[in-house]
């Protein structure tokens, strides 16, 4: 069975990342969406709620592909986590080549640490290229029309916690 890894804050999940995780899932016969734990960046959402959201937009997916696709939170390394869940490759989404410098350089470090787990990179497509979690909040809190960038159930949870 091949697994593949698709790391990320996900804070929340918009339509680029659904747009990367439908492309995935014909690459792999499970997909891992792990979520990170990263209390640095302050997420606007708890954990849970990612996961929830997560799970609720990938069970379409899952559906539609015939792909198994499950959330994992991690806290620790990202290649501890490929092998924690026996992932062989790591999908990253790549917006534009300022991504790719970071990503390049991730690459670089996780083949030092393990070699055998594959990255790969995909494109997310045009009209999702802009989409950005950290923007998708910013409309968000202005007061901006969300709706071409996330589902409407994250529009409605993001509507929610900004309401708190």
């Amino acid at each position: 069975m091949r697994i593949g890894l698709y790391p990320g804050t996900f804070d929340p999940i918009t339509l680029g990342h659904i747009d990367i995780i439908r492309r995935a899932s014909a690459l792999v016969d499970k997909l891992v969406i792990g979520v990170a734990i990263n209390r640095d960046k302050g997420p606007l959402f708890a954990l849970e709620e990612r996961v929830a959201m997560i799970e609720a937009e990938c069970a379409k997916l899952s559906e539609q592909t015939g792909t198994e696709i499950v959330a994992h939170p991690f806290e620790n390394l990202l290649i501890d986590c490929a092998r924690d869940v026996g992932a062989q490759i790591i999908v990253r989404g790549l917006r534009a080549v300022a991504d790719f410098e970071y990503e390049f350089q991730m690459v670089g470090m996780n083949r030092a640490l393990d070699s055998s787990v594959e990255t790969v990179f995909l494109m997310a497509e045009a009209r999702h290229q802009a989409i950005a979690s950290k923007l998708v909040k910013e409309i968000a809190r202005l007061g901006g029309d969300v709706s071409k960038f996330v589902t409407p159930l994250v529009e409605s949870e993001l509507r929610r916690q900004l309401a708190k």
